[in-house]
């Protein structure tokens, strides 16, 4: 079945490296922005990145008075700190903070999918300015921009398409702006439970059904694009395309994910892929590479199961399908870069199609929050290069496995891991988990 797309060319694609050059182009186009400046993230922190980024902002607003811009975030995120940060008042405050500061306006929305944050979050991303879409799994705080020391490595891709950004736009003003499910994040008094409650109810119904508007494009040109956006494990077109992409593969497999605890449908994919002869290459993140990872024995807490957790389900993974690693047919890379933290998302078929999505292909994302993604398919391999110049960027701080042994197992673990875990999985608690992790 033929997709509908947005067609573009190669110079239209730009892959960035790293997480500083996606901060330098962040900034410079907010600079250069003459109508419109659109971001969705699951969160803009209050901490250095997050106030430059509003700062430069407020600078583009006041510089140009008719510059459209509106910030989407989960609404859940938006009144809480960071994990461990408790005693911070939300993103909300510093929001509140911008807008009673300066004398011109700029849109905070919160959106909240779900009545709690455990239940689902907006994971839409996508920043358009003008006529020009960023693309990343990164959100915005001090790690994902690199801002200091430490940095969090996601996938960045730079993309000139008036149709593409023009579709992205209205999206977000048709499901949130015009239904009325948005709420305003500038407004001193926190949202009450109830109203969230009665915004997520909503808010649900109208994303279950919503998907992107766009007119079919240049045809003819040698990369086309179709945007994806689902939410919920039913009719959930973004899960569906990640599943027929796996199940159409006939050569070669790249699956990036920062945690791996595939969803069944998923697994079940690369199995039939793998039975079939089709070579797979999975790049994850060391357990030490999670943003959950507690590195302090001292403050480790229930949060920093989390990657024990998912090691244990990829040792599995590795252990059950050893004679596909043993032939070179199953790949596993395992990426780790002293303290810095993997977060990226996405697959590569045939080294022809290529999706970029903000979904970390785990349950949660497939079942619970709102993810989109784009499939760029490229049939003459135009951005083949470019591809293999960001894998051998991402390759060089990976290891490969080439064993299950190589995986550490529970009785290697520190001490208050191991006894939490045990803990777990005499309660089944563990399986629970996975469904939310």
């Amino acid at each position: 079945m033929k997709l509908p797309s947005i067609g573009i060319e190669q110079q239209d694609v730009d892959v960035l490296l790293s997480p500083t050059a996606y901060k330098e182009i962040f900034l410079d186009h907010i600079k250069q922005a003459k109508t419109r400046i659109y971001i969705t993230a699951l969160y803009l922190q209050d901490d250095e990145a997050g106030r430059e980024i509003l700062t430069a902002l407020y600078r583009a607003k006041v510089q140009t008075p008719t510059l459209d811009i509106s910030i989407f975030v989960d609404a859940h995120r938006a009144q809480r700190g960071l994990i461990g940060q408790k005693t911070q008042l939300g993103n909300r405050a510093m929001y509140a903070e911008f807008a009673q500061k300066h004398q011109v306006n700029i849109n905070f929305y919160g959106i909240a999918v779900k009545p709690k944050e455990l239940l689902g979050v907006l994971h839409l991303k996508g920043i358009v300015i003008d006529d020009m879409l960023l693309y990343s799994g990164a959100s915005i705080n001090n790690v994902y921009l690199h801002q200091h020391n430490n940095y969090r490595l996601d996938r960045y891709y730079l993309i000139r398409s008036t149709a593409l950004a023009k579709c992205f736009c209205q999206y977000l003003v048709i499901n949130f702006i015009e239904s009325g499910v948005a709420i305003r994040l500038t407004d001193t008094i926190p949202i009450t439970k109830k109203q969230k409650k009665i915004q997520s109810k909503k808010t649900r119904a109208i994303v279950k059904r919503a998907d992107y508007q766009f007119a079919e494009v240049n045809k003819t040109s040698a990369i086309q694009i179709t945007p994806f956006a689902g939410c919920g494990s039913r009719r959930n077109q973004l899960n569906h395309q990640v599943c027929q992409l796996i199940k159409d593969s006939t050569e070669s497999i790249v699956l990036f994910t920062p945690y791996f605890n595939l969803p069944r449908a998923v697994t079940k994919q690369l199995t039939l892929a793998l039975k079939r002869g089709v070579k797979i290459t999975v790049i994850v993140g060391d357990k030490t590479a999670s943003d959950f990872y507690i590195a302090d024995p001292e403050r480790f807490s229930l949060i920093g199961i989390i990657p024990y957790i998912y090691e244990q389900i990829l040792r599995k993974f590795l252990k059950r399908w050893q004679k596909f690693v043993n032939s070179g047919q199953l790949v596993f890379k395992l990426w780790q870069d002293e303290g810095n933290s993997y977060h990226l998302k996405g697959l590569v078929v045939d080294e022809t199609k290529h999706l970029l999505t903000g979904s970390n292909l785990n349950p949660r994302a497939w079942g619970l929050d709102l993810e989109n993604g784009l499939l760029l398919q490229d049939p003459t391999q135009q951005l083949l290069a470019g591809f293999q110049q960001e894998l051998a960027s991402i390759c060089q701080h990976t290891r490969d496995i080439t064993s299950y042994k190589q995986i550490d197992s529970q009785r290697d673990y520190p001490l208050k891991p191991r006894k939490l875990l045990a803990r777990l999985s005499m309660s089944k608690v563990d399986r629970l988990l996975k469904r939310f992790l």
